[in-house]
């Protein structure tokens, strides 16, 4: 045994069953995550086509609205948005 797991046995050793049932949830959710695979999403909306004057209006719109469009902040959100 690694002495990683044998740290966590310890430290789950000294929870309460609800803390060790917390550790349980977050463990299952690192290994099963919700959601989608993008692959998947892009996938199952590969059909999907929009016109590109809409997609110029929106971006008017969006720019005329908030200024502008910043598409960095769209594909990396900040981990601690203001």
């Amino acid at each position: 045994m690694t002495t990683i797991e044998q740290e966590l046995l310890y430290q789950l050793q000294v929870l309460n069953p609800e803390q060790q049932q917390e550790v349980l949830d977050f463990a299952y959710q690192l290994i099963h995550p919700k959601g989608e695979l993008v692959s998947d999403f892009l996938a199952r909306t590969s059909q999907i086509h929009f016109p590109k004057e809409d997609l110029e209006e929106m971006a008017r719109f969006i720019e005329e609205e908030f200024e502008q469009v910043d598409w960095d902040e769209w594909n990396n959100p900040p981990a601690f948005p203001d």
